[in-house]
């Protein structure tokens, strides 16, 4: 591309309404500009770099043997109404009736229509296995669009599923997407973890992250080095602290606590570590109280706590509900002769002489143990912390925060049952069919590289999904010699099949070598005054300049980008 004549252009300043590293270097170096909150037009950079991470995708999708097609994006509501997760999706799924009164949604995700056109050809065990997959543009309300191309309303995904007649068939075809995923994310050039991870509104019986690590990832990403254990602060199993030694039983005394709500304001009225505290939290699930109790420096997992409870919708109560379960104001709530069923994280089974709300505005009760209340249901309701016990090993814990890039799931006979999709099996009975699916954000692949290859000049791309892998800036375009010179090297490396820019503009060199490491092109060409000594400089983005005789900048290019 010469830029001269091209649609090209770089903003020097940071953009006020970018929230990230990425998304603020992905608008000034021209790759994206927002439409609308969580909308972005992906300008000509941008696509070139989404197009080569697609291409990636594509050509390992296909030597696993998946077939692409593609799917409408503008789908019958009753399709999810079919499968039962209309009501999951809720206000996250764009919805809107055709002229005759029809109710449409934009689709959020597309396993009901892939079991639907599976049903095309699936009559008998012999029809599987088979796979599909498609790169779509997908649609959810996000309530809080952020993080550039990370977290958005429209984007496209490549989505792939997986048929076979039985849970072996499917592990079979689980591995080969699994094993292709790791091959994209290395061709990539990904910092990634892969872990395990709640199956969330896909359900099924596994899912799988893959995270590319970064401090910018809304996810908490569970690491043990000494075992290796990866895996999503949503399922990540607890090991519950035990004291080591037994105290002899306190009495149960009602201590006035006055101004004392938050469990920093009740630490510091007793002067006591929060180990010594439990908190009693209640919330609303499927509409009604439960009450729920984690050591004072715990935090409830919801995650977990959705699944313990078989539920549908959990979330903190509201102040009306709070007060008809506890009979005082928020900030005292307490075990003891509570009004909804009580349920308990295991450590705190094994907590002694402690404190808690006493279910009386102003009040808490001090020397509470185990047979001061009636728990309904004890399991692992808590977040692991840091430094916490690994459940493997017994090493200890750290974090890290990832962006989720793709996942894997195996939804089983999930959607299938729901679809009606069967075949007869070898003794002419009706089988559901085992479906995996597996995704890739090609968005959030390239705002995952930015956001890891980012420096004070602006982004260092991998070679091969820069969008140009050279840069030739001619330094005076008044000096003809340069020019030729600069079109002669151009027009050989563009023969070659590579991606070349020439930066031909009438700007200040200072400003070409500027955009030139702003957008991050990997090798850079300056044709200057040294050719009349038949030289030109060659650099990396991140090496020292060199002398190349204006001969041999071809070979060496070539020797490089065939590497």
């Amino acid at each position: 591309m010469k830029l001269k004549n091209s649609f090209f252009y770089t903003l020097r300043e940071d953009v006020k309404d970018e929230d990230s590293v990425s998304s603020n270097l992905l608008v000034r170096a021209g790759y994206i500009r927002k439409s609308s909150a969580g909308v972005y037009m992906m300008m000509p950079l941008g696509l070139k770099v989404m197009n080569k991470i697609m291409a990636i995708i594509r050509d390992e999708m296909d030597k696993t043997g998946c077939q692409e097609l593609l799917m409408p994006a503008l789908i019958p509501e009753d399709v999810y109404v079919a499968s039962g997760r209309r009501a999951g999706f809720g206000s996250s799924m764009f919805s809107l009736k055709d002229r005759k009164g029809q109710p449409y949604v934009l689709g959020p995700t597309h396993e009901e229509l892939f079991a639907n056109a599976a049903k095309m050809k699936i009559r008998s065990y012999k029809d599987m296995p088979f796979s599909l997959y498609q790169m779509q543009t997908k649609f959810r309300d996000e309530p809080r669009p952020r993080y550039g191309l990370i977290r958005t309303r429209e984007f496209i995904m490549k989505d792939a599923y997986t048929f076979d007649k039985d849970e072996a068939g499917l592990d079979a075809a689980y591995q080969k997407q699994f094993n292709a995923y790791k091959n994209i994310m290395d061709r990539l050039h990904l910092n990634y973890r892969i872990v395990r991870a709640d199956t969330g509104i896909m359900g099924g019986l596994l899912s799988e992250e893959f995270q590319a690590v970064t401090p910018l990832g809304e996810d908490i990403l569970v690491l043990c080095d000494k075992c290796g254990l990866s895996s999503n602060i949503e399922v990540a199993a607890c090991v519950p602290e035990k004291p080591e030694v037994q105290e002899p039983e306190e009495e149960l005394r009602l201590a006035e606590t006055p101004n004392s709500r938050t469990i920093d304001e009740v630490v510091s009225f007793f002067h006591k570590d929060a180990k010594h505290f439990v908190k009693t939290l209640i919330y609303n699930v499927d509409g009604k109280a439960a009450a729920v109790m984690v050591r004072g420096d715990r935090d409830v997992n919801e995650t977990k706590l959705r699944k313990f409870l078989n539920a549908t919708d959990v979330e903190l109560a509201e102040p009306e509900m709070v007060r008809e379960a506890t009979g005082a104001d928020i900030g005292f709530a307490g075990p003891i002769n509570i009004k909804c069923p009580l349920y308990a994280d295991e450590e705190v089974t094994y907590m002694q002489n402690f404190i808690v709300g006493a279910n009386k505005t102003g009040y808490h009760y001090t020397g509470v143990n185990q047979k001061d209340m009636k728990i309904d249901k004890v399991g692992d309701l808590r977040n692991i912390m840091e430094g916490d016990t690994c459940p493997v090993c017994g090493g200890k814990i750290h974090f890290a925060h990832g962006i989720e890039v793709g996942n894997t799931f195996k939804l089983g006979t999930k959607y299938s049952k729901a679809m009606g999709l069967q075949y007869l099996d070898q003794n002419n009975k009706l089988q559901d069919v085992w479906m995996g699916s597996y995704g890739i954000g090609p968005a959030r692949a390239m705002a995952a590289l930015a956001e890891q290859n980012a420096d004070e000049n602006g982004i260092n791309w991998p070679v091969n999904v820069a969008p140009y892998q050279v840069a030739i800036v001619i330094i005076s375009m008044k000096d003809e010699a340069q020019v030729a010179e600069a079109n002669r090297i151009y027009d050989e490396l563009t023969a070659k099949g590579y991606d070349v820019i020439l930066d031909d503009r009438d700007e200040r060199p200072g400003v070409k070598f500027k955009d030139m490491e702003l957008i991050g092109i990997p090798y850079r060409i300056t044709v200057g005054k040294g050719i009349k000594d038949g030289n030109v400089e060659f650099k990396s983005r991140t090496s020292e300049k060199e002398d190349i005789r204006t001969a041999d900048i071809v070979e060496k290019v070539t020797e490089i980008l065939s590497r």
